[in-house]
């Protein structure tokens, strides 16, 4: 999960890149701070570098597998 301190800093974007479901290792589309659907940590990754693999951490059964989703996109996307 990322945090914040001074909403004044956030707005609130309805795009769609929000909702894709990304593969590990998969080139960054949007720079920004992903969190993983099956275990909700969050790693931060600049456009066109390859989220973090599979092997990056580990689940547990009953948490699935491992997808970023964009969680916060950076003005300079």
């Amino acid at each position: 999960m990322a945090f914040y301190k001074y909403p004044k800093y956030l707005a609130p974007d309805q795009s769609a890149e929000f909702d894709q479901l990304i593969h590990p290792g998969t080139a960054t589309p949007y720079s920004g701070i992903y969190r993983c659907e099956g275990c909700g940590k969050s790693i931060v990754s600049t456009k066109t570098h390859p989220l973090p693999a599979q092997n990056h951490h580990q689940h547990s059964v009953s948490e699935g597998q491992i997808l970023w989703r964009l969680a916060v996109r950076t003005h300079f996307a």
